[in-house]
């Protein structure tokens, strides 16, 4: 039996088939891959494109701020610097001033030491000093001090207890007090009311407090604590002043301390002061009315008809129909 070999046919079909499946899957691969690179690229294209708009107008905005903050800072150096040339010139102002007030402050301490003495010593006079001085009519300046006739056996305090006068005033009011007890060393009662009538001491409401200097420094003393209610209006006590005290055998000043007047009109109110403060045949007062202003409203205003003004207005009409003196203070430091 004759046996041979078998030829094998290495490039048969089956093998050339899968050789081109293989070279078509990776064919097939590329183009895929090709395919899809450009898409990612460009989705990262719009991505990093928008991002760069959003910091470009980001970049924008801070630009914009920050020329609006430039120029906010150079307007405020600029007024910084008017201000500080500002100052300077106020502290100038204010040495100035501080020196002047500072020379009437002496001047004025020493007038009142001065009509202080006169004034006890002309309440000091014996019977027949006063005779032999009635023989020639006396100076005018005799009558007076500063201006303020203190001939007065009684004398009433009517001071503003309103927050501005606590604030601002009180104490010059104090000094005022004190000053104003110099010129009376000797008298035969004192009330002290605020100008709604209430009393600053409850115990003597309706009477005389007995002039000693113990109840002199309790006064001023009181004063510093006083809180009493007050509608800026110096009316009420005026009226409940008169129509407590008033008596035909004695003689009555009131001293009404106070910085504005709320009431609407002033005529109304004279008309009232008149009608319980009657004048006698000789014109003469039952009391005398004084008044002492202080600038605390007045300071802090220029318009015309403002209740610092009224008071002014509406104290020396008083003043002038009732026998007494207005004197209106330029500062309200002590």
């Amino acid at each position: 039996m004759k046996t041979g070999k078998r030829n094998i046919d290495i490039f048969s079909l089956s093998f050339l088939d899968c050789i081109c499946c293989g070279f078509g899957a990776i064919i097939l691969l590329f183009v895929l891959s090709k395919f899809a690179e450009p898409v990612v690229i460009e989705e990262l294209t719009k991505d990093l494109t928008a991002r760069v708009l959003q910091l470009e107008e980001a970049l924008t905005f801070m630009q914009g701020e920050a020329r609006i903050l430039n120029r906010d800072l150079t307007a405020r150096v600029e007024q910084l610097s008017e201000e500080k040339e500002r100052l300077a010139r106020l502290q100038g102002d204010l040495s100035a001033m501080q020196g002047q007030y500072s020379a009437s402050k002496t001047n004025a301490r020493v007038q009142n030491i001065i009509q202080g003495k006169l004034a006890r010593a002309r309440q000091e006079l014996t019977d027949e000093m006063r005779r032999l001085l009635g023989r020639a009519p006396p100076p005018k300046a005799d009558n007076s001090v500063g201006g303020i006739p203190v001939d007065s056996e009684y004398i009433i305090f009517i001071i503003d207890t309103s927050g501005s006068m606590q604030r601002y005033a009180w104490g010059m009011v104090m000094q005022k007090i004190r000053e104003t007890l110099q010129v009376y060393p000797n008298v035969k009662g004192i009330q002290v009311m605020n100008d709604m009538g209430s009393y600053l001491f409850s115990q003597y409401q309706g009477r005389w407090i007995p002039d000693s200097p113990a109840r002199r420094r309790a006064i001023v003393s009181s004063l510093s604590a006083w809180r009493a209610f007050s509608n800026s209006s110096p009316v009420e006590g005026i009226t409940t002043a008169i129509n407590t005290f008033y008596a035909a055998d004695k003689k009555i000043s009131l001293y009404v301390f106070g910085d504005e007047f709320s009431g609407s009109r002033i005529q109304p109110v004279v008309d009232a002061i008149d009608r319980i403060n009657r004048a006698d045949r000789d014109g003469g007062r039952r009391v005398r009315i004084h008044a002492v202003g202080f600038p605390v409203i007045m300071g802090k205003t220029d318009q015309p008809g403002n209740t610092g003004q009224r008071f002014a207005t509406l104290m020396r009409i008083l003043c002038q129909r009732n026998g007494g003196t207005f004197v209106g203070l330029n500062s309200t430091l002590p």
